[in-house]
């Protein structure tokens, strides 16, 4: 995968939450043309659509954060959760943390709408910390206490 994309309703909010999880590099951001996006994106040709991709530092184009800010007419917002627990059709954003604690408190303050304590997650290969959260849009996310480096080997668990 190279990147998940994410409608948001306040492109600098989305972007201070996913930079306080350690996407802190920029790599593209602007305002997209408007035919282009109303052919890729099936809205009003009037559309204007901020864009801001994030990424780690100093690591391949992968695994990032596209935010996309659609105004003129917004985007219609899906149906508010109510829980942290999945829907059908639901995408979860999975992050690896150094250290879950810290990022936890830093998604908090970034303006995580739901949180939950960390809890010990236990599979047959392995335990980690792990918790939910949603984003300011609602968006679910995991945090796994993990190195975040693990994600660039290419061993398979077992």
């Amino acid at each position: 995968m190279v990147r998940a994309a994410l409608m948001v309703r306040d492109l600098d909010r989305a972007s201070a939450f996913y930079r306080a999880l350690g996407l802190t590099e920029v790599y593209y951001e602007g305002v997209l043309d408007g035919a282009s996006s109303s052919a890729a994106l099936h809205v009003p040709a009037s559309v204007i659509v901020r864009c801001c991709i994030l990424k780690r530092p100093d690591t391949a184009n992968f695994g990032m954060i596209g935010l996309f800010e659609i105004a003129n007419p917004p985007l219609d917002a899906m149906p508010a959760a109510m829980t942290l627990a999945p829907r059908l059709g639901e995408v979860v954003v999975v992050f690896y943390v150094d250290n879950i604690d810290h990022a936890l408190a830093r998604a908090k303050v970034a303006g995580a709408s739901m949180t939950a304590a960390p809890t010990l997650f236990q599979m047959p290969h392995r335990s980690q910390r792990e918790v939910l959260l949603r984003d300011p849009d609602g968006v679910l996310v995991n945090l796994i206490e993990r190195d975040p480096d693990e994600q660039f080997r290419t061993v398979s668990v077992s």
